[in-house]
């Protein structure tokens, strides 16, 4: 794990999931303070948007953090440079291949890029390509997922890429002793979202939180894609109505497509922000019935809200209890 906290520059090699309205400011910083790696999950911010949240941040941690960049963002390269003005030390892009120029202009600022890996294919891509980290993430996470398992993918893809960056690994994690089996497995680090969620720190509504408090694992499901035109990224949360809302949703853009009302692009962005919209519902009005509630499998290992320094701790303590067992 030191590789990966000398990487980031923080003293563990934890980082926080960018979660859509969850992590902004207060979350972000907590786990900065708190010896982990806060990310703030910039979305659909606007520019003007991510330049105040990075400032706002910076008030509350002297200590590293990243921003979280999506590469369809419309404003993208506006974005990286605000990241650069702001001296953001680490970019991670997610959402797909990143767009012509994106790398170059993020190393220009001096940051360091970290990229979503989904496969092993795409991974060597990216590391030719120059990126200086990867994240590989399991469908067992919460948000827009891939279709193969964490345990997979680590097995698959650590033994042929770690010795050439540092690779984190995400997606259902929940507790210390699996942080511990990544590692050995040559993993640099960890990336937790759903497990920060009920952080005392996190400004979630009180609904949002107890739902996630109740849930157990097999309540975080993916979402169905109805069109195979359409380009959805499954996105896994808590069961509940607004599900059914989405597939109306996708109803809806697919006869747009249909009818020629819109281009595949401005479809795929329709149906972002439709999750950006209903992500914020849940999060911040507390409508976790019509909401999107997006929770990875670990939501089950979620018994209560605590203190971020406290949830890093008690992870941190497990995974080397199990590590000096396995020594022992």
């Amino acid at each position: 794990m030191q590789r990966g906290a000398d990487f980031l520059g923080s003293e563990v090699a934890i980082l926080g999931g960018a979660m859509s309205w969850v992590s902004e400011r207060n979350l972000v910083a907590a786990i900065s303070n708190a010896g982990g790696f806060g990310v703030i999950a910039c979305g659909a911010m606007t520019v003007d948007l991510l330049d105040r949240e990075i400032t706002a941040t910076r008030a509350l941690t002297d200590k590293p953090f990243g921003v979280n960049l999506i590469t369809m963002h419309p404003d993208l390269m506006a974005l990286i440079e605000v990241c650069g003005r702001h001296g953001v030390g680490h970019v991670v892009l997610a959402g797909g291949l990143p767009p012509k120029g994106s790398l170059e202009a993020i190393k220009a600022t001096g940051a360091k890029v970290i990229c979503f890996a989904p496969a092993l294919s795409l991974a060597k891509k990216l590391i030719r390509s120059g990126v200086d980290a990867l994240v590989i993430e399991g469908m067992e996470a919460g948000g827009h997922i891939g279709p193969v398992s964490t345990s997979v993918l680590a097995q698959e893809m650590l033994p042929e890429i770690a010795a050439e960056l540092p690779v984190f690994v995400a997606g259902g994690i929940g507790r210390g002793e699996a942080i511990a089996g990544y590692l050995e497995m040559g993993a640099a680090g960890v990336q937790l979202g759903t497990k920060f969620v009920c952080a005392t720190e996190s400004i979630a509504h009180p609904n949002f939180k107890k739902a996630f408090l109740r849930a157990s694992a097999r309540d975080a499901v993916a979402s169905v894609q109805l069109d195979p035109r359409l380009p959805v990224i499954p996105v896994r949360a808590l069961k509940n109505a607004g599900g059914e809302l989405f597939t109306a949703k996708q109803r809806e853009v697919a006869l747009s497509l249909d009818e020629g009302g819109v281009a595949m692009a401005e479809a795929q962005l329709q149906i972002e922000h439709y999750w950006a919209g209903a992500l914020r519902r849940a999060v911040i009005d507390g409508d976790v019935e019509h909401g999107s509630v997006m929770a990875g499998q670990s939501v089950g290992m979620v018994k209560r809200e605590e203190p971020t320094a406290a949830i890093i701790a008690e992870l941190m303590d497990e995974a080397a209890a199990a590590l000096e067992r396995r020594a022992g």
